[in-house]
């Protein structure tokens, strides 16, 4: 298996998590929801797999294209 790194696609705020280490996602399943502007943005696995690691913290600050999470392949 081989980990896929989930990026940060804006700069915002890291609104709620809604998935944890261990959980088994399906392509586009919700990892966490980001705020920016007063907007919520899901942040999406790219494909199936298990979330390994979330990177980041419930109201952290965040840039674009940083490291949210570590997805591993094969579910």
């Amino acid at each position: 298996m081989s980990d896929i790194t989930v990026e940060s696609e804006i700069a915002g705020t890291v609104w709620k998590i809604e998935a944890s280490p261990g959980d088994s996602l399906e392509e586009e399943g919700i990892i966490m929801i980001l705020e920016s502007m007063k907007m919520e943005i899901p942040v999406l696995a790219p494909e199936d797999g298990t979330l390994s690691e979330v990177l980041v913290s419930e109201g952290d600050t965040i840039r674009e294209g940083q490291p949210l999470a570590k997805l591993s392949r094969g579910g």
